[in-house]
């Protein structure tokens, strides 16, 4: 990290780390949340008496609040500056898990899914948007994948907490503790003091205000789409892969969270070795479809082979590796493709297509497992991650054609 951020000015340097930090925290949180309810399906499903895809339906939900509340949240992180927002969300979160914790329903679930969904369309507006304006320039690839992997650390180690809690606590008090996660980093980044950012702050400092410029580009709308696949492509596994791997490949609820894990952290990781290599190449899009290329192989051979235990978990784990790789040259692309002083909302744009591919893949996937056909939770993966493939390049030709 002290590599990301070196700088000639030590004062600056020193704000930047603990920006980076503060931010980073916040996206740990972001990931943990995501995999709470998820990681409590077991517990969710015995409780209320209902089936995986009405478990589905309450991510769908989510994803639909999420996806409709994100790009209007990168106009709010955009004109009245990130950080309010991005402590609004952090302990809207919050409370959110806690409600649903002290009043178990069906009905409570799916109101804690659309207070999950509002608070989840704050973080990337926010993250991006103070990231962009306070990272240094030459290594802002690397700024943006330690962000990336505090996120996906957070979803790595989610099933391995939920689990201690539920063992703890029970379940009740798993969405408990969870829940008060959120509360305690809100009140932490207070106490860090992390910088604002955005438009309203930027007219402050100039003394003018940045003529408006048009935030829905062809560039964005390719963006969208890309990240509406990656979503896709990773979903069933995140959110489903334990029930999956538990039911189809004889694997025991500890041994299934374990390959989880391993996924996930090695997600994470890839994630840190995709920052180097974002901040040395252009063609990000490249990067994206040769690893999802591989990725797809691999995938395919865990849905079509009932492998040993261990040769699971190293595929997982590879497989894992290399959808982070990519994650710093998406954001880059993004990026590149944002105009000026419109960060958030161009963040807030790409970032609907996540919430479009959530909005599908909980009843997609719900429904697989509810017609007892687990293998076709990596099957229908694979798919997504050829899509992926095939329309990576095209976010080059974007660039290409615009640079000329």
């Amino acid at each position: 990290m002290v590599d990301v951020l070196a700088a000639p000015q030590q004062g600056k340097a020193d704000s930047a780390l603990r920006t980076l930090t503060g931010i980073s925290i916040a996206h740990w949180v972001s990931h943990f949340h995501l995999l709470v309810l998820p990681m409590l399906f077991p517990f969710l499903k015995s409780q209320l008496g209902v089936g995986y895809i009405e478990l589905g339906f309450a991510l769908t939900v989510f994803a639909v609040v999420s996806g409709l509340t994100q790009a209007p949240t990168g106009y709010l992180v955009d004109h009245f500056g990130a950080r309010r927002i991005l402590l609004a969300g952090l302990t809207l979160g919050g409370f959110a898990l806690i409600l649903l914790g002290l009043h178990l329903s069906y009905a409570s679930l799916i109101a804690c899914a659309v207070l999950l969904g509002l608070a989840n369309s704050v973080y990337h507006p926010a993250d991006y948007a103070i990231l962009a304006e306070h990272m240094d320039e030459a290594r802002m690839g690397r700024a943006f994948s330690i962000h990336t992997f505090a996120g996906f650390l957070g979803g790595a180690v989610a099933p391995a907490i939920v689990a201690a809690l539920v063992t703890l606590s029970g379940g009740v008090g798993a969405l408990i503790a969870s829940g008060v996660i959120g509360i305690l980093v809100a009140l932490l980044l207070l106490v860090m003091n992390i910088p604002d950012a955005g438009a309203s702050k930027t007219r402050q400092q100039g003394g003018a205000t940045a003529p408006k410029q048009a935030v829905i580009t062809p560039a964005l709308i390719v963006l969208t789409a890309l990240f509406m696949l990656l979503s896709l492509s990773v979903a069933g596994i995140n959110n489903f892969g334990v029930v999956a791997l538990m039911s189809g490949y004889g694997t025991s609820y500890s041994a299934a969270n374990v390959m989880l894990t391993a996924f996930l952290g090695a997600s994470a990781a890839g994630v840190l070795a995709g920052g180097f290599l974002a901040d040395h190449t252009e063609r990000h899009g490249y990067v994206a479809a040769a690893c999802f290329a591989v990725n797809a192989a691999i995938v395919l051979l865990i849905a079509l082979v009932t492998l040993p235990g261990w040769a699971l978990t190293a595929g997982m784990t590879l497989a894992g590796f290399l959808s982070g790789v990519i994650a710093p040259s998406r954001d880059m692309l993004v990026r590149n493709a944002a105009p000026a002083g419109a960060a958030g909302r161009a963040f807030g744009i790409v970032s609907t297509g996540f919430n479009l591919g959530g909005i599908v893949s909980p009843l997609l996937f719900g429904w697989i497992m509810d017609q007892h056909a687990p293998h076709w939770v990596f099957g229908a993966s694979v798919i997504f991650m050829v899509a992926t493939v095939v329309l990576s390049p095209f976010t080059e030709r974007k660039r290409e054609a615009s640079a000329n």
